[in-house]
């Protein structure tokens, strides 16, 4: 690959990373509010994850960038190489995707346990009704 050629990939590659990422930052905080229920944690962690998302997506990508693919062609390398970024970026997204559902499920489990340990406590400490007694005659 030409140094512009290898310029081209890259620039395309960072941008579908970035656009990917901001989908998943857009869509990942309406979600985490609902699991947190508050705005300032569920923003810090959605920006957490989608620097992670990026990070790990353009190490990766920097890495593809400069391997040699076996195929004739500049064409074929360069659909080969997009076709390697597009499998990289989709299953990072499906990691992020799947740390979210972790994290909601979790929360959700939390509660419903909370929930339960709450009524326990509260039918242990209702006072245990005595039968009436009989009436005497």
């Amino acid at each position: 690959m030409t140094t512009a050629q290898y310029l081209v990939f890259l620039v395309i590659a960072v941008g579908l990373t970035i656009g990917v990422g901001r989908v998943l930052f857009m869509s990942g905080e309406p979600f985490l509010e609902e699991v947190f229920q508050n705005k300032d944690t569920a923003r810090s962690l959605n920006m957490l994850l989608t620097v992670l998302f990026h990070l790990l997506t353009l190490g990766v990508l920097a890495i593809i960038s400069t391997i040699d693919v076996p195929v004739e062609g500049l064409i074929q390398t360069m659909v080969t190489k997009f076709g390697v970024v597009l499998v990289v970026v989709g299953i990072a997204y499906g990691v992020s995707m799947l740390v979210l559902l972790r994290i909601r499920e979790r929360r959700r489990a939390a509660a419903i346990s909370a929930g339960v340990q709450q009524r326990i406590a509260e039918q242990n400490r209702k006072p245990a009704t005595d039968p009436v007694p009989p009436k005497s005659m």
